[in-house]
């Protein structure tokens, strides 16, 4: 490995670290906004990808562009469905 793939390597495992301990650290009352900021940012992600899966001139390019996508749309699709599930626990109950 190069220097800097492994540099890149160095900065992913440590954003997965830091990101785990952010995270763990949250109270549960600040889970829903902090994934609406969360689905955000996704969203961004998700349009990135788009853009830079265009420009791809050869098959790993598209194939690697193509799965960012992918992923980027599980996570803003699964955003939304965990925020809804979350916010249903908020609505009261009607009664029959």
């Amino acid at each position: 490995m190069t220097g800097g793939v492994l540099g890149l390597v160095t900065v992913f495992v440590l954003s997965i670290f830091i990101g785990f301990e952010v995270i763990s650290k949250v109270p549960s009352i600040l889970h829903t906004p902090l994934m609406s900021g969360t689905n955000a940012v996704h969203g961004i992600i998700l349009v990135g990808s788009i853009i830079i899966l265009s420009g791809a001139h050869n098959t790993t390019q598209q194939v690697l562009g193509t799965a960012a996508v992918f992923l980027a749309t599980l996570n803003v699709v699964g955003g939304f469905v965990v925020t809804d599930r979350m916010l249903e626990m908020f609505k009261s109950k009607k009664k029959s």
